[in-house]
């Protein structure tokens, strides 16, 4: 049977939060992104917590986004009547700022029929090993526990949230969860404001999106769901608002993906800058900016969202997603070696010297910054890493890696000319042409194909970027033989794409990587295979779950949704190949 996750996400760009399809709030951390979650029922159903609004007996939902927000709307229907949930966090400008409160609403009004509804709210503690009693007040509960308060503000009669009692639905109900900061405000009223500026929000944001007119729907679903993986205060982007969600069932592939890796930067500001969104982009390359002034020998491949690099892996005892252990917090990945970032790195600050949009052209510290780049590719070089996938036990001179380096180097050639710094240019263009004898060093003659390391027979689709960042002319035979090489081998009957196909450190993998199936997407657009790329893309549509949301993986026998959901580097791929494909047929973009 097909699996699909069956949550969508609301947020602020200060938490995001996961609404299932039976109203429960499925996964919320506070106070922040990589926090202890209040609610874990995702990973656990008995230690998780829960805060759902259903009625008595058997049920169905109608659930989906309003159009053009990060607002969910749940309709429920059984014998008794039919309601509506309305899920979302508060944004909108307030005092020229953008207000984003650590605070959940949800709206439940009563659409036909006499519907009972039974309010629970049960948040946890320390990885689910504690729940949080509530203590009665005139209007509300609170919840003590978190050192902070947790505050449940409502019209619902408070003891039978507490009792567990179903309710008839007479009227319009609230519910406002808050941490830190409670409701002041009259609750209705303050309600009904904030929905309405949140709605307007989302609204006036994909309004002034730049999206061409090829894929408008679901390029816009995913530009909302990757704006709301940008912890606003700091500017760090996240791979994925959860954990532990297996990438192939009872695998035990199961990681922490709730940080903000290096190597995504170029991949995700270049999605922002695609759809004309600056303030994000810039934002994040504050944060990345912040981190590569740093004094020292290396940078590490991902780090929390305030930038630190200290990440303890550790496991939790719970149930997991669907049994699927261990449960993890934290990523040992932080600790590897990873030499493709610093490449990575350059491709995202070269916008803030190349793009006059942006409203700093030049750093006063560029050629320092710029020379202690430099160096640490210079150091690393010749040294073999753990690649872009992160193997534990395996350290290679990858083909990727050096890609990034090369591609690095070109943008610092860009900048040091911008900045006339003509020795930094000269040490640029003599670091590119060593990556470049490196990559070639991984080409096979005979298959006429470029592999995934040095002196290894093994196929990768991240070599796949050799066409996109232009190191391979799109039209040269050597682009369409290595893309027809790696496809022949990597790409499946339905469409999707294998990351590679070797055993690594949990033996062969079994599902693929959806953002590999969109570089592919882009890989054919680049080569002039439209047709196929179009045809492609559009096949890969089918792999969304009902709310138009993409997992990291998916399994190539049955379209199964596996891994960290929903996945912004999968929704990045999303808009990136939809935009390379309207480039490529020239077609306008819509402001």
């Amino acid at each position: 049977m097909k699996h699909t996750y069956s949550s969508g996400i609301i947020g602020n760009c200060a938490y995001i939060a996961h609404v299932n399809n039976d109203t429960n709030i499925s996964w919320l951390c506070w106070p922040r992104f990589d926090s202890d979650f209040v609610f874990g029922g995702l990973l656990d159903k008995e230690k998780g917590g829960t805060f759902s609004v259903l009625p008595d007996g058997e049920y169905k939902t109608n659930h989906q986004y309003l159009e053009n927000t990060n607002v969910i709307v749940t309709e429920v229907t059984n014998a008794d009547g039919t309601y509506r949930v309305t899920d979302f966090a508060p944004r909108f400008r307030l005092y020229e700022r953008h207000y984003r409160p650590l605070m959940l609403i949800r709206k439940i009004e009563p659409i036909s029929g006499n519907p009972r509804v039974c309010v629970r709210c049960e948040p946890v503690a320390e990885y689910g090993s504690r729940k949080l009693q509530p203590l009665l007040g005139s209007n509300h509960l609170e919840f003590e526990g978190l050192g902070m308060p947790l505050r449940l503000t409502t019209n619902f009669s408070l003891n039978f949230i507490i009792s567990g009692q179903s309710q008839v639905l007479s009227e319009t109900k609230y519910l406002v969860l808050t941490y830190g900061l409670p409701l002041e405000a009259p609750l209705e009223i303050t309600v009904e404001d904030f929905l309405k500026r949140t709605i307007t929000y989302w609204r006036d944001w994909i309004k002034t999106t730049g999206i061409s007119n090829m894929y408008q729907q679901q390029v816009i679903r995913s530009s909302l769901a990757l704006k709301l993986h940008q912890y606003e205060d700091t500017g760090a982007l996240i791979a994925a608002s959860t954990t532990s969600l297996p990438e192939t069932h009872m695998e035990g592939r199961n990681w922490d993906y709730r940080y903000c890796w290096l190597r995504d930067t170029y991949y995700i500001l270049n999605a922002f800058n695609n759809i004309g969104h600056f303030e994000e982009a810039e934002r994040y390359a504050h944060f990345i900016a912040n981190l590569v002034v740093r004094d020292k020998n290396r940078y590490d491949p991902l780090y929390t969202i305030t930038g630190s690099s200290e990440i303890k892996e550790f496991k939790i005892p719970l149930e997991g997603y669907l049994g699927n252990q261990p449960v993890h917090i934290g990523n040992k990945a932080s600790e590897q070696v990873q030499n493709d970032s610093y490449g990575q790195v350059l491709l995202s600050l070269l916008p803030l010297y190349t793009d006059r949009r942006f409203t700093f052209a030049e750093r006063h510290d560029s050629e320092w910054w710029l020379a202690a780049i430099l160096d640490k590719i210079e150091r690393t070089i010749d040294e073999a890493d753990a690649g872009i996938w992160e193997f534990r036990n395996t350290t290679q001179h990858h083909c990727y890696t050096n890609l990034f380096q090369w591609a690095g180097c070109k943008a610092a050639i860009k900048m040091a000319t911008n900045i006339a710094n003509k020795k930094l240019e000269e040490r640029a263009t003599r670091l590119l042409e060593k990556a470049a004898e490196k990559i070639e060093a991984c080409y096979d003659p005979v298959r006429k194909v470029y592999t995934q390391a040095i002196g290894s027979k093994n196929l990768d689709a991240s070599t796949l970027q050799l066409i996109m960042m232009n190191y391979l002319d799109h039209n040269s035979e050597r682009a369409k033989d290595h893309l027809a090489a790696v496809e022949a081998e990597l790409k499946t009957d339905h469409g999707l794409f294998y990351r590679y196909l070797h055993e690594d450190d949990f033996g062969k993998p079994k599902n693929t990587f959806l953002f590999t199936a969109f570089w592919y997407v882009e890989a054919l657009a680049c080569v002039g295979r439209t047709e196929e790329a179009i045809a492609s893309f559009e096949n890969l549509m089918q792999y969304a779950n009902h709310m138009g949301l993409m997992s990291e993986d998916v399994c190539a026998e049955d379209g199964s949704q596996w891994g960290n959901f929903p996945q912004a580097y999968s929704h990045v791929g999303l808009m990136n190949a939809a935009h390379r494909i309207a480039k490529k047929l020239d077609r306008p973009a819509f402001f």
